[in-house]
């Protein structure tokens, strides 16, 4: 067992682990935080994503002690003072989602790629680039798409993105 000490969705939290426990697994059992889902276990889906110090990770491909002092936020902690985040908003309004299963990775991924992509190259086709690593069986990706473009321009529009 090991000691992992990390900051998720802003709060400081410390448990003895296995080393062999995947964040995955630590997010959703230890810490009961089950927005992030576990669809393969093979890193192929994205229904895992989470941020680890900013950046959208699978959280099935790390160990629960790489994460050890890190900063992790997940769907849960999107969302500030009861509203929620822009692109949880964009999801909502423009039905990006059908069963949902996904929609917490596809969330947690576009608000990296928008965070990271400058809006003049953000684009229909850069975002279906930028989500190859999300699954969604439900859709043709249409309103995920359409989702994170307006998301895009709600948080490009007010010059300010909202921290996640």
């Amino acid at each position: 067992m090991t000691v992992v000490s990390l900051t998720v969705n802003g709060k400081p939290v410390s448990r003895d682990v296995e080393d062999r426990t995947l964040l995955v697994y630590f997010l959703r059992e230890d810490l009961n935080l089950t927005g992030t889902h576990i669809g393969c276990d093979t890193s192929q889906c994205g229904a895992c994503v989470v941020h680890l110090d900013g950046r959208a990770v699978k959280a099935c491909t790390l160990f629960a002690v790489q994460a050890n002092g890190a900063h992790v936020t997940t769907i849960e902690g999107l969302a500030k003072d009861g509203a929620l985040h822009p692109v949880q908003e964009a999801f909502r309004d423009n039905h990006g989602l059908q069963c949902g299963f996904c929609t917490p990775g596809m969330i947690m991924t576009a608000v990296d790629m928008i965070r990271r992509v400058p809006a003049s190259e953000l684009d229909r086709a850069r975002i279906r680039h930028e989500l190859e690593g999300n699954i969604c069986r439900c859709t043709g990706y249409h309103n995920i798409v359409s989702s994170i473009e307006d998301a895009a321009k709600r948080i490009n529009g007010t010059g300010k993105e909202r921290a996640a």
